[in-house]
């Protein structure tokens, strides 16, 4: 099915693409706390020789990403200048994402965690998004001191484990390694392809996603009892966005900092309550609306065994839409049948946006 519906995934990204291009800018909007995050290792506390690093809290979580950056900027100096081509922005943008949406509180409410009214930086281990992230954190940016490139020995950090589940967890090179070893690799094998100079973008970006998609797996079989937590619909795009990420991967999508900080100005602002269903949440734009139901469709889509036709219609309102030649090539050779793949409005001011894809 994968195959099979990757144009589908192509058309609602080229929807949420707008065709202001999106200054590359280290404002709160996109990074919430960004110059009171550490960025450099000497910023953490130090014990027995080992860096000290509570990812539990959010500038500390977010600190691991800036220095993920910082030591990795060198390489990607032959894509663009000012660290700009870097895709490990898409980690450090999401969880901002999460943070400012209030994804990373507690679901529970049974403590004060994330809240405005309580400790605001918390980070909750019941939070499903928060879970699901810290692998989208702790393995990147371990498997990365392991490589290598961040400068340091192995056995010189240690994350501090969460207020209960701490089994659930790695916190260490050792740990991270015995209890995830294939995605552990499949992120050295990004950091090694990283460091030559004969690798492509093209080439790490597939690396990069290999390495993405194997962490939310390997997170998901362990926490999707968290979505419990939430409500129906909130749960439901909780899996629906682990279903997209799928596609993107297939996509190659280019997770740089433009791309990723206009994709997000098509996700939900908040957590979503019950009562929400798009396309008629009062207070989410049409994009928003539109990309929350296509997400949903291409959800349903993916798990559907039992039709030969499907026809989705993204309404895109008043939105420009703008699909960058690459993304569309890429679309069209992983059409199955080129003809079944319809990009004609694309690029275009237009209401509708149809992708029809024959099994």
């Amino acid at each position: 099915m994968l195959s099979l519906l990757a144009p589908s995934a192509c058309v609602l990204v080229g929807c949420i693409f707008v065709s202001s291009a999106e200054v590359f800018s280290l404002s709160d909007q996109y990074l919430p706390l960004w110059n009171e995050t550490p960025g450099q290792f000497s910023d953490y506390s130090v014990e027995n020789g080992k860096y000290i690093i509570d990812p539990w809290v959010y500038p500390k979580r977010m600190g691991m990403y800036k220095i993920l950056l910082n030591k990795t900027a060198n390489y990607f100096e032959k894509f663009a200048p000012d660290n700009e081509q870097n895709f490990l922005w898409g980690l450090p943008l999401q969880h901002g994402w999460q943070y400012k949406t209030g994804r990373l509180v507690d679901p529970t409410q049974t403590t004060d965690c994330g809240y405005e009214s309580g400790d605001r930086l918390c980070i909750s281990v019941d939070s499903w998004w928060a879970d699901m992230n810290y692998f989208l954190c702790a393995l990147p940016f371990l498997a990365a001191v392991d490589s290598g490139i961040m400068g340091i020995s192995s056995d010189q950090v240690l994350l501090l484990p969460p207020s209960k589940d701490q089994t659930k967890f790695c916190l260490n090179v050792s740990s991270c390694q015995s209890s995830f070893p294939s995605t552990m690799r499949k992120w050295n094998a990004l950091y090694k392809h990283l460091q030559s100079p004969s690798s492509s973008f093209e080439d790490l970006l597939k690396y990069l996603w290999e390495a993405h998609v194997s962490s939310l797996k390997d997170g998901y079989k362990i926490f999707e009892d968290r979505l419990e937590y939430y409500s129906k619909p909130e749960a439901g795009f909780g899996k629906d966005w682990c279903v997209v990420l799928d596609y993107l991967a297939a996509a190659s999508f280019p997770t740089i900092f433009s791309t990723v900080s206009e994709f997000q100005q098509a996700l939900p602002p908040r957590v979503l309550v019950d009562g929400d269903k798009a396309p008629f949440i009062s207070d989410f734009t049409d994009l928003q609306n539109i990309v929350l139901l296509g997400l949903n469709l291409l959800h349903k889509v993916d798990s559907s065994t039992e039709f030969w036709e499907v026809t989705i219609n993204v309404v895109c309102m008043e939105c420009v839409l703008f699909v960058p030649s690459a993304l569309a090539g890429i679309c069209e050779e992983r059409s199955p049948r080129k003809e079944t793949a319809d990009f004609n409005g694309l690029g275009k001011q237009s209401s509708i946006v149809m992708a029809r894809i024959i099994r």
